[in-house]
């Protein structure tokens, strides 16, 4: 194929040198010559190898590319396109090509569609000069603004995923403990489904089982409605509000509120605009701190910049003006692209909910009152630096109500400050301020509450008062040191305070980090907590292992000082099941400590699990983690341990067929991801909403003589919704033949059709394919109609290596 590719592009530039050689005609008046016409001009050597052979065209779409692609001409004025063989520049999606691939497989008259036009063609024209492929539809004809919002698939989607979870935890003279989760994302049609159950056995021996949640959600453009049983959040605001008081916990009921789940392109441009004035065809370059971000092409007179594609954020910019390479003007602009907000012509987002406190199963359904839980969330841009937040709901007799600033003082300075108050219940606030600079970054808070614990008429009524404050610094000394410290006060506890230090360089030729640590904190009830530690973690990345050693003080849990030190050691495993192992060795006051985790993962199923001598009183204890996905959908069922699986809420279920069972293979998502599969069952994770498509390559460096059908597939599913598709891997052989007729002419444009692929023989009847081993056959089809078949014998006296040499093959 690569000798026929090379063969083609060859024959395409001869073309273009004959065309220009021979003197191209005048051009008609729409510019569009007839493709006979157009060959008039070729020298009659070339005319042979321009018909009914593959060449090789830039297919463009209403002044958009397409992409590269191979395509069959006929003197009878037709065009077939036979695959796109590139779209490194094209801008269109891969479902965009695969449309127009199957619209243009068969031949189709070139000039204005008259009949059985595809996809709104209205025109198809070649052009010889410039290999080029133009397309027309009718959506030329009207100006058409970039959606906002993706589409919803045709008719929805259906699926069902589950993330099933499983903890036990036993040992150290306590009672075996251990819950069972199951979160479930569904589809069906234009509505997702969402769910949580949990099984619960506790220390007491109490079985516990509870539905917390359990809804259908409908995306719309910029916005979402939920019906069924639900938790009340924040989805769709940039800031949630705190609250004090009861919580809208398991409300059976309906919501609403903005959403971005649809929106399909997130730039927007800055909210002052930005202006040049050129005199004539001239070139802007936009630098911020001095480096380059964006450039672009200007015409002459006032002009409006493009800041679509510069990131967000609030932040000075240079653009300066070059005209001829000569700069002509400079001047400061400041860029207001809000990273927080997506549309800054959209100031309002909301959040509402109106439901009744219930539960539906277990013992949600036994602990809700069943009362009244009505509430809702506003957030209003104020400035693109501020944003302000309301909230009011009622929770039973409980009436709460909320305010928050969000507010960036500048570049570096961020303030958040939220209150707070529920009637009869008490009020408070809390603020939070982080600088960040060069070297680090500084945070304070501090937060004040006030409750009553009388009735809500106030009678009887006794306030407590609580209150917290904290500062935290982190500072970079150096590129291979850094300080940290903390110091918090709490109006209960008293004062605390954590410092640390961390040290990074190289020992005995591998990365080592020291960390020294120092702290004095506060116990509610207890002697103050006071100790230093220093620590050694180091990385033998040769062998996949790491070391870690500490030794320090702190205060011993029956009072007076512990002495100790640990030592550790974690190995990581490739190419099995069990991912890595740790173990770790301790020593302190009341004797010697172990403890020891494994990690894991199996096709099925993934988890870890520990073992742990106790060095109080040399108990045992343990646990194990387990987890995986279980998609349902397309009429297939997989289960799936991978961790790229985990958490997934849309999928595609794949069947892997293969000659070869050693073989390797990976999905690459065009939205982003990569899935190794295995020959069997597999479940790969797509991105819900956006149309996209899932190629099919090989794991490993080397591509061995296989072919892989299909060798991508195109998705566009909802949140919830599950695909199935199947892939085989053929062991293949190139053959390499030629094609004549019953009279023993060269068969040319004849298509030469396989189950690993198809091709199409030249003008002197040779051709080139990759053919199953498995079937091995030929099917030879000419001017729309069965010419002939061939079966060959893939272990023919003939073959050399992976190549097969057929011979002349006649058509009788």
């Amino acid at each position: 194929m690569f000798s026929l590719a090379r063969r083609v592009a060859a024959l395409a530039a001869l073309f273009r040198c004959a065309y220009c050689l021979a003197g191209a005609p005048a051009p008609a008046i729409n510019g569009q010559l007839p493709l006979l016409a157009q060959a008039a001009s070729l020298p009659a050597e070339f005319r042979d190898h321009f018909f009914e052979v593959p060449l090789a065209a830039r297919v463009e779409k209403d002044g958009q590319a397409l992409g590269d692609a191979m395509v069959l001409l006929t003197r009878e004025g037709t065009v077939q396109l036979l695959s796109f063989t590139d779209a490194g520049d094209s801008q269109q999606p891969a479902a965009e090509r695969q449309k127009w691939a199957e619209a243009l497989s068969r031949p189709l008259a070139l000039g204005d569609c008259q009949s059985n036009c595809p996809l709104g063609l209205l025109a198809i024209h070649y052009s010889l000069e410039n290999s080029q492929l133009s397309l027309l539809t009718n959506a030329a004809s009207r100006q058409q603004a970039a959606a906002r919002y993706h589409a919803l698939p045709p008719g929805g989607s259906q699926g069902l995923i589950l993330g099933n979870h499983l903890n036990l935890a036993g040992g150290g003279g306590q009672n075996l403990s251990g819950r069972y989760a199951m979160d479930l994302q569904g589809s069906l049609g234009y509505w997702s489904a969402l769910g949580s159950l949990q099984l619960e056995r506790g220390g007491d021996g109490q079985l516990r089982q509870s539905l917390s949640q359990l809804y259908a959600q409908c995306e719309l453009d910029g916005h979402f409605i939920r019906v069924g049983l639900f938790n009340p959040d924040g989805q769709g605001l940039l800031r949630q509000l705190g609250t004090q008081g009861k919580r809208a916990d398991a409300t059976i009921g309906v919501m609403a509120g903005s959403s971005d789940a649809l929106l399909a392109d997130s730039m927007h441009p800055s909210l002052y605009p930005v202006y040049v004035t050129a005199n004539r065809e001239a070139t802007v370059e936009i630098y911020r701190n001095g480096v380059l971000i964006n450039s672009q092409l200007v015409s002459p007179g006032l002009q409006l910049l493009n800041t679509l594609n510069l990131p967000a954020g609030i932040y000075p910019v240079e653009v300066r003006l070059l005209e001829d390479g000569v700069q002509v003007s400079r001047s400061e602009e400041l860029i207001y692209k809000p990273s927080q907000w997506s549309n800054p012509e959209q100031r309002w987002r909301y959040s509402a909910f109106a439901g009744q406190q219930r539960g539906l199963f277990g013992d949600d359904a036994q602990s809700a009152d069943g009362s009244l839980a009505i509430g809702g969330s506003l957030n209003y841009l104020l400035h693109p630096r501020a944003v302000l937040g309301l909230s009011a709901q009622q929770i039973g007799g409980q009436r709460q109500f909320g305010a928050a600033l969000d507010w960036d003082l500048g570049d570096s300075v961020k303030l958040y400050a939220n209150l707070f108050h529920t009637t009869g219940y008490g009020s408070g606030f809390d603020v939070q301020s982080m600088w960040s600079y060069s070297q680090g970054s500084v945070v304070l808070s501090h937060s004040r509450s006030q409750l009553s614990t009388g009735g809500s008429d106030g009678s009887g009524a006794f306030w407590l008062m609580a209150s917290r404050s904290a500062l935290a610094i982190s500072h970079r000394l150096s590129d291979n040191s850094s300080l940290t410290a903390r110091l918090s006060h709490s109006a209960n506890g008293g004062l605390s305070l954590d410092l640390g230090l961390d040290r990074r360089h190289k020992l005995f030729g591998n990365e080592a980090t020291w960390r020294v640590s120092a702290f004095d904190r506060a116990t509610a009830g207890s002697p103050r907590n006071r100790g230093v530690e220093l620590s050694l973690n180091m990385s033998l990345g040769r062998e996949n292992r790491s070391y870690n050693a500490s030794v320090g003080s702190r205060s011993g849990s029956q009072g007076g000082r512990d002495h100790y030190a640990s030592v550790s050691v974690q190995q990581s495993l490739d190419n099995s099941w069990l991912s890595g192992v740790a173990a770790t060795a301790s020593a302190d006051g009341y004797g010697l400590g172990l403890s020891g985790n494994a990690q894991f993962q199996h096709p099925l199923l993934r988890g870890d699990a520990y073992l742990q001598r106790s060095s109080l009183n040399g108990r045992l204890s343990g646990g194990l983690n387990l987890e995986n996905t279980v998609a349902i959908g397309g009429g297939g069922v997989a289960a799936s341990g991978d961790a790229a699986a985990f958490g997934s809420d849309t999928g595609l279920i794949v069947d892997v067929e293969s000659d070869l069972p050693a073989v390797a293979l990976r999905a690459d998502d065009s939205q982003g991801g990569s899935v190794r599969l295995h020959p069997g069952r597999n479940f790969i994770p797509v991105t819900a909403y956006k149309a996209g498509s899932v190629q099919f390559d090989f794991a490993g460096s080397s591509a061995p003589a296989v072919a892989i059908q299909p060798a991508s597939h195109n998705y566009h599913l909802n949140k919830g919704g599950v695909a199935y598709l199947q892939v085989r891997v053929l062991k293949t052989v190139t053959v390499l033949g030629r094609l004549l007729n019953a009279a023993g002419q060269p068969l040319r444009g004849a298509q030469v059709i396989n189950h690993a692929g198809r091709t199409l023989s030249e003008a002197d009847g040779f051709f080139s394919i990759e053919m199953s081993e498995s079937a091995p056959t030929l099917e030879i089809r000419h001017q729309a109609a069965t010419a002939c078949q061939f079966r060959l014998d893939p272990g023919q006296p003939r073959r050399e290596s992976d190549t097969l040499l057929a011979g002349e093959l006649r058509c009788r």
